[in-house]
């Protein structure tokens, strides 16, 4: 049947009073709001989507900086840089040698901005004092930021959480420690690393933070559409907010925040056809990325949450999705993925 729109983005409420851009080093934000570095989400080919859509800028998937500093596979395709925006790639690890070399060889590879992954609440990261458990040792913590700094001409930005939990909330002070050593620009996730993602982004906690540093703060968390945005900004004070589990499936999501808290014209969210050549276009560019075999695996996550957003608007024949997501010979994908989107229905009101 033919289709020709899928739900709308509501722009009413866009703010009276656009953000003031943010520049990191040279590099000026064409807006405020940011796609989150997700592990296993944010690689090449959704930032080169979500740049394309109007993100103010796209992070890479954390890099481990010991595994890439020895050659690890994975860690060097996560190098892979997006179009359209400048290309900024986050560190993580819990020894100075090894971020400063991560630094040096994301630089030699194109990096155009350096972040330090101080958020990341797994416990594979954390029991290996990186990620959010740096937040425990500050000391620790500044002896990678300063070994970055070291090693790198690049602009190095800071993404950590409110602290490790309720009992120490840290956040100012590192953030104050970090950017008098010249960190640009700092993120901060409103949940401790306790909390990993249970109950709700406390934003309003992120607001002693823009008040203890002159450089952008960033808030991040729960943060997945316009009216949450804008509560963020509210609460917490901060310059510009960063989008992450919002924008899976919706890769234009954060285009669209961008520009209405700009008080520009908010892009139209994709219609029907827009979506399905969007969804084949997104397949074929993991193919290139990861190779068939690993790519129709990986693929199928983004696969999955695009039939998700589809179904808010309408009726997604259950047993064609299912093909598509479990099809393991990735030449069939194409068709199973046209012949989904041929079945659907939309949703009566």
């Amino acid at each position: 049947m033919a289709i020709i729109q899928s739900a709308s983005f509501d722009c009413t409420k866009n703010m009276h009073t656009p953000l003031q851009k943010i520049s990191i080093g040279n590099y000026e934000l064409p807006n405020n709001a940011l796609l989150a570095p997700l592990s296993g989400i944010t690689d090449k080919s959704f930032r080169t989507i979500a740049a394309r859509y109007g993100a103010g800028m796209v992070v890479s998937e954390m890099i481990a900086s010991a595994a890439l500093t020895n050659g690890h596979a994975d860690m060097a395709r996560r190098l892979g840089k997006p179009d359209n925006l400048p290309h900024m790639v986050q560190l993580a690890g819990c020894e100075a040698k090894w971020m400063a070399e991560g630094a040096r060889i994301a630089e030699e590879s194109g990096a155009d901005i350096i972040d330090i992954n101080m958020g990341c609440p797994s416990k594979r990261v954390t029991n290996g004092y990186a990620g959010s458990a740096l937040m425990r040792v500050p000391d620790k913590a500044q002896e990678l930021i300063e070994a970055v700094l070291g090693a790198t001409s690049l602009p190095v930005t800071l993404k950590m959480r409110l602290g490790w939990n309720d009992e120490l909330l840290n956040a100012p002070d590192i953030a104050v420690a970090a950017a008098n050593a010249g960190i640009k620009l700092i993120t901060i996730h409103g949940r401790t690393r306790q909390q990993f993602y249970k109950d709700h982004a406390r934003w309003h906690l992120i607001k002693p933070v823009v008040e203890a540093v002159d450089v952008p703060v960033v808030a991040n968390g729960d943060i997945v559409d316009l009216s949450t945005a804008q509560k963020a900004l509210e609460q917490s004070g901060a310059a510009a907010v960063m989008i992450g589990r919002g924008a899976q499936g919706k890769p234009w999501l954060v285009g669209q925040v961008g520009a209405a808290l700009a008080n520009k014209p908010v892009p139209a969210t994709p219609n029907f056809e827009e979506i399905r050549a969007l969804v084949q276009e997104h397949y074929q560019l993991m193919m290139e990325e990861y190779g068939e075999g690993l790519g129709v695996r990986c693929a199928r996550k983004h696969l999955g949450w695009y039939f998700e957003t589809l179904a808010e608007t309408f009726v997604v024949n259950e047993g064609l999705r299912k093909a598509v997501l479990t099809e393991k010979e990735a030449s069939n994908v194409p068709r199973l993925i046209d012949e989904t989107f041929d079945s659907v229905e939309r949703r009566a009101a």
